[in-house]
């Protein structure tokens, strides 16, 4: 399993910078965070993609700048919003299938619009189907306060949608759901394309700190998703005020793939 680096951790730097820095730390794998609608095309598009090829670094999973408005974007009654919001997604999408990238991440409903299952999945394989046209998948991700937060509600969703369903697991968000993520594991496994890394505090008041400082069981974790048939990548995804240095990432990343891969070692 590869061990990478999200640009999310050095936010508010512009995105090809802050690629630039996963990259010179020796990360083999990373997602990227878009941050704005000129970064998906044009010139900024063309050093993402000349600092991937530079480095020879993976790019996996690609993130939105408007998760917090998926629910009224991608999830609402009103159909000609919906298209325009599929219109709009397919800016990423195309920006997925220049880097390289398997999926585009998704927050998805928030619990305060009522939806059911079905109503859920006929409207994440809309953007699914439009995001195949692209040769890349849409990948949920288990956020707080989101109906797929709950292990079960994602897995319906799962079924529902047949092989077009991926799933983002992120262990920051299992924390503050107050969930398992071996729950998702046990439902999810063969649907997981990305895992998202992070530490808690031995008192939980940090809760998105650097892998290693903390209390978490990551031995637990990769034997769980080994034992799921999980062999592709996860990233340390943390904010910039969760670590101190560079250097600290770079530690965290390589005891991480020690335990990711002890057969390795």
């Amino acid at each position: 399993m590869d061990i990478g680096i999200s640009t999310s951790c050095f936010y508010p730097m512009t995105v090809e910078d802050s690629l630039k820095k996963v990259c010179e730390l020796g990360a083999p794998t990373a997602e990227i965070f878009m941050n704005s609608t000129r970064e998906l095309e044009g010139s900024i598009m063309r050093e993402l993609i000349a600092v991937r090829d530079f480095y020879g670094i993976k790019i996996r999973t690609l993130h939105p700048f408007t998760s917090a408005i998926e629910t009224v974007l991608l999830f609402s009654e009103y159909d000609r919003r919906t298209e325009d919001g599929i219109d709009f997604y397919r800016k990423y999408f195309q920006a997925a299938a220049e880097l390289g990238a398997e999926a585009i991440v998704l927050h998805g409903c928030r619990t305060a619009l009522h939806i059911t299952p079905e109503a859920y999945a006929e409207a994440y394989v809309r953007l699914a189907e439009a995001a195949g046209e692209y040769g890349v998948f849409v990948a949920h991700e288990n956020v707080r306060e989101h109906h797929c937060a709950k292990p079960g509600f994602m897995k319906r969703v799962a079924d529902l949608s047949g092989d077009l369903f991926r799933a983002v697991l992120d262990i920051k968000q299992c924390r503050r759901s107050g969930v398992s993520e071996f729950d998702f594991i046990d439902l999810l496994g063969d649907r997981i394309c990305q895992v998202h890394l992070s530490d808690v505090s031995a008192d939980g008041r940090l809760d998105c700190t650097v892998p290693g400082d903390g209390v978490y069981d990551f031995g637990r974790l990769f034997d769980s998703l080994r034992a799921a048939g999980y062999d592709k990548s996860a990233v340390i995804e943390l904010y910039s005020g969760g670590f101190g240095s560079d250097g600290e990432l770079k530690k965290s990343m390589e005891g991480l793939k020690i335990l990711s891969c002890p057969e390795k070692v």
